[in-house]
């Protein structure tokens, strides 16, 4: 079984003031329309919206919300059309990002990245600039009360993932990427509730950051994180004792 890294248990805790804003809702809107749109709005036959139906669920959206995204995307309703685009680009201290957006205006969102990016100590690259250091993977998180190890051990892992990770308040599984919906469906059918589930950008080895470094990284992950247009965002970096301690007390 994995540990976790310090930068993504203090990610997380901040996470918990976007979910508040209601930001996470308008990210999963945005994944219901595209799924929708892309595969049709027959969960039965569409994984992607299947998924991203039950991580609304977990949030607490109402089922309206979900109904009127699921026929924007089908064209039943009149709505945006969003594109899917992953960007990448380099960090203070040698660090990675991965980008995914949705966004209704390509021009418009490459160029404010991109200034992100460069205010952040960063360049904006091309395609494969990040990824090659980076493994494409299945994320399933739990609540810590929904089920012990030894379950999640049986069910999961019986059910093809590959690792689990105790993250603090949250079990992190980890799967192949083909697999997420197998084992989020695995855990469900088993009643263990299931928080969210996507594909993640999965740093082969981390870049330990510090000081000045670890201050401007963070900056630019939580400026990523912020931007309207942004689904998931991914880095490679890490902080050290010293510098986790001093920001988690901040």
């Amino acid at each position: 079984m994995s540990g976790h890294s310090r930068w993504s248990t203090i990610k997380r805790t901040k996470g918990a003031a976007d979910a508040k804003r209601g930001k996470i809702w308008t990210k999963l809107i945005k994944e219901i329309t595209v799924a929708a749109r892309m595969g049709g709005g027959d969960m039965g036959g569409n994984a992607r919206l299947r998924k991203a139906v039950a991580d609304a669920r977990s949030e607490n959206m109402p089922s309206d919300n979900i109904t009127k995204a699921v026929k924007r995307g089908t064209g039943e309703l009149e709505g945006v059309n969003y594109e899917d685009i992953t960007y990448e680009g380099t960090g203070p201290g040698g660090t990675l990002f991965i980008v995914e957006v949705l966004t209704d205006n390509r021009n418009r969102t490459v160029a404010e990245v991109r200034k992100i990016f460069e205010k952040g100590g960063g360049v904006m690259g091309s395609s494969n600039t990040a990824t090659w250091a980076f493994d494409r993977k299945g994320h399933v998180r739990l609540l810590k009360k929904a089920a012990t190890e030894e379950q999640l051990f049986d069910v999961a892992l019986g059910a093809g993932a590959e690792d689990l990770a105790d993250e603090g308040d949250e079990w992190l599984v980890t799967t192949p990427p083909a697999e997420v919906d197998v084992v989020r469906s695995a855990l469900e059918a088993a009643k263990i509730p299931v928080k969210s589930s996507r594909l993640a950008w999965v740093a082969k080895n981390t870049v330990t950051v510090s000081g000045r470094d670890a201050d401007l990284a963070i900056k630019l992950a939580e400026t990523l994180d912020d931007h309207d247009d942004t689904q998931n965002s991914f880095s490679n970096f890490d902080l050290s004792e010293e510098d986790a301690a001093r920001l988690a007390d901040a």
